[in-house]
């Protein structure tokens, strides 16, 4: 099982110096890989043929290169000869060919020397993991700012001592020792009861539990009051979560999403939403702060410390978001469920903008509603629809239960006596059905709609297939959820950051 545990650090003035270079540093080497790689690329594929200036012939970009100065200008190894005399895996890939470059970098430009090698490694696979998710259809990676890149990782040489941790090549550090390692995880790796493995573990005598491997990986990242840093740790020794069967599938409660209500359940409960962005004070506030923003010199000393109470008031309500959300993905799953339905919300989507009306005759621009749609979709960007889905997941592959998604077309609006679909059935939180006369709450009965249509995925006799997950592992890849730092949850490998 895997794990993450998130710590605030408490860097001297040195340590903090060093590794606030070396995200300057590592964001620059992150954008010259990715410059590199199109540069190739465009004179692989987009310059077409050319003329060899050596041998005066013809010559094809995809066996012989234009440029070689680049780090991904030989793709051909000298590797091992097979019994054929042919080479083993003759091409690399480009995220091998800037790894070996690594070294040659380091004598170029001498200041990499003082970073650590798995970061710089871990760096290029972070733009391997870019391109893999634009083949996959979601976007060509871009070029990074001070804005967006504000990590790097390590993946060898972390040790741990009470409250203390060391990264290499930047030393012991303190850390808020916040949230210890539950004594469950590690009393088959001791030997001992939860009681002795506290009292080693505040006598700090125990590094040796984390020097064997058990530390995957670390990833330090920068936010605006400070230092944090990810531990990723592995346990083998706690068993697999396995989920009910879908044939042992028997209780289902179907979730409703909303904007007044954060959550409308089947069984009638329904989960405020507390607008944590998006209430009067808080709006207020930020209103106040970003004017005195805007009001200062710019690069000026004064400004970036107004700045950093704006990115500071962000943080806060992003935590406050945070922690309601556990607290409501904790209320959903641990019902006497076997179950649990969900709408497969395509958020992106309704984030967009509305498209643009023109005037045939004048050319002149029409009006659209973005003026209107434009503070729906702050709503519900402040609701957080995705990372509360993505909790409610984690903590039923946890306590193994199945999580259904279903399509949520006309779930509001269909009527649950005379399967009537209209869009005059609904006016706000009232369902009038106009062809029958039946009513009920809206939010409640979309609710039960998806948590029967959900009973009939299971049961085998739906039409219209959806997305189960059994064991947090997704049965059809229709639909597709976004990971967090170190992937999707699943009962192998059971995965959150919290914060």
């Amino acid at each position: 099982m895997l794990t993450n545990y998130v710590y605030k650090l408490r860097p001297n003035q040195t340590q903090d110096l060093k590794i606030s270079n070396w995200v300057d540093m590592l964001r620059s080497h992150y954008n010259w890989c990715l410059n590199d790689r199109i540069i190739q690329y465009n004179q692989q594929f987009v310059q077409g043929d050319y003329s060899d200036l050596r041998n005066q012939v013809e010559a094809c970009p995809l066996t012989c290169f234009v440029s070689k100065n680049g780090a991904t200008g030989n793709p051909w190894k000298d590797g091992k000869v097979d019994f054929e005399g042919k080479l083993k895996n003759p091409r690399r890939t480009a995220g091998d060919i800037q790894i070996t470059s690594l070294p040659k970098l380091k004598i170029a430009r001498p200041w990499y020397s003082g970073s650590d090698s798995t970061v710089l490694q871990q760096n290029v696979k972070r733009l391997d993991t870019a391109y893999r998710n634009f083949f996959e259809g979601r976007g060509f990676p871009q070029f990074k700012n001070r804005s967006n890149f504000t990590s790097f990782t390590f993946v060898m040489g972390i040790k741990i001592q009470g409250n203390k941790i060391y990264l290499p090549k930047v030393g012991w550090m303190r850390f808020y020792n916040s949230r210890s390692i539950p004594a469950k995880d590690s009393r088959t790796l001791l030997g001992r009861e939860p009681s002795w493995f506290q009292w080693l573990y505040n006598l700090s005598v125990i590094p040796h539990l984390f020097e064997k491997g058990y530390i995957k990986a670390c990833a330090v990242r920068k936010r605006q009051n400070g230092w944090y840093v990810s531990l990723r740790i592995e346990d083998k020794s706690v068993p697999d979560y396995k989920a009910k069967s879908l044939q042992d599938v028997v209780k289902v409660i179907g979730c409703d999403l909303g904007i007044t209500k954060l959550v409308h359940l089947s069984d009638g409960y329904q989960i405020e939403n507390p607008k944590f962005s998006t209430n009067k004070k808080v709006k207020r506030t930020l209103k106040i702060r970003q004017r005195r923003v805007s009001r200062q010199v710019k690069g000026s000393k004064n400004r970036k410390k107004t700045a950093k109470k704006v990115g500071l008031l962000h943080q806060k309500i992003s935590n406050r978001r945070q922690a309601y959300q556990w607290k409501v993905a904790h209320k959903i799953v641990e019902r006497n469920i076997d179950a649990i339905a969900l709408e497969d919300l395509h958020i992106s989507g309704m984030l967009r903008r509305c498209r643009v009306k023109i005037e045939e005759k004048t050319g002149r621009f029409l009006k659209n509603g973005q003026s209107r749609k434009k503070g729906l979709n702050r709503s519900i960007s402040d609701a957080g629809w995705g990372e509360l889905i993505l909790k409610i997941e984690y903590l039923a592959a946890k306590q193994g239960k199945v999580v259904i998604k279903v399509n949520p077309k006309h779930s509001s609006q269909e009527c649950r006596n005379c399967g009537h679909i209209d869009k005059s059935n609904r006016d706000g939180e009232k369902f009038i059905c106009v062809e029958c006369g039946y009513h009920e709450h809206a939010d409640i009965g979309a609710a039960k709609t998806i948590r029967d249509r959900a009973l009939k995925m299971v049961r085998g006799d739906s039409a219209k297939p959806g997305t189960m997950y059994l064991d947090a592992q997704k049965v059809s890849p229709r639909s597709k959820s976004k990971c967090g730092e170190f992937g999707n949850p699943s009962h192998r490998d059971i995965k959150t950051e919290m914060s």
